[in-house]
C-alpha cells in the first residue's frame, strides 16, 4: 500500500492503527492517534483504516489538541 502522508493506515503485523508521519529508509513511519511514540512498519504490511477506526483516531487527535494549551 503507498499511504501518503497524514493518512491512517492499519499495521496489519499486530492490527494497530496510526498516522503516517514519513518514511526512513524501507519503511513508513507510523504514530497512533493521539500521539505516542512512532514505530516503523514495512509497507506490504500497511492495509487503509476501516472507516470506524478512522473515525475514532480523528476524535482522539480533535480531544488530544484540545488538551494542549
Amino acid at each position: 500500500m503507498n499511504a501518503a502522508r497524514g493518512e491512517y493506515v492499519v499495521d496489519s503485523r499486530d492490527g494497530r492503527i496510526g498516522r503516517v508521519m514519513g518514511r526512513e529508509g524501507p519503511y513508513v513511519q507510523l504514530r497512533p492517534p493521539g500521539g505516542g511514540r512512532e514505530w516503523d512498519c514495512p509497507p506490504e504490511a500497511l492495509s487503509p483504516a476501516p472507516p470506524g477506526e478512522l473515525l475514532r483516531a480523528r476524535v482522539r487527535e480533535r480531544n488530544r489538541e484540545g488538551r494542549l494549551p
